[in-house]
């Protein structure tokens, strides 16, 4: 039988699916998955940088701002991989945010795996 996935697993499936050179935030997540609150997502993302294919850097505060951004290495990094994928910051905040949100609900009938 297999087991039940977590709610870190849920977010860690959906957060993968986060278009590059987009964003979407904490509380889009934790909408589409049910979870009742933006913070649990915060909290399964503090522990998915041991994670290399979470894009963790793709998930932004309500208002666009990087506010995860110091539980990267280092705190410039989150903003690095974002502007990689061609996304501009300016004080810590996505440029655009409106433009390039992604909402999770984009992914039509999803099945996480």
């Amino acid at each position: 039988m297999k087991d039940m996935p977590t709610y870190y697993d849920l977010v860690y499936a959906v957060v993968r699916k986060v278009p590059r050179g987009r964003v979407t935030n904490y509380g889009a997540i934790a909408d589409f998955l049910a979870l009742g609150a933006s913070r649990m997502v915060g909290w399964a993302l503090n522990n998915s940088h041991f994670m290399d294919d979470v894009p963790a850097h793709r998930v932004v505060n309500r208002k666009g701002e990087l506010s995860g951004r110091h539980h990267f290495a280092t705190p410039t990094m989150m903003q690095e991989l974002l502007e990689s994928e061609g996304v501009k910051i300016e004080d810590n905040c996505v440029v655009e945010f409106k433009t390039l949100f992604w909402h999770p609900q984009e992914l039509g009938d999803w099945e996480p795996f």
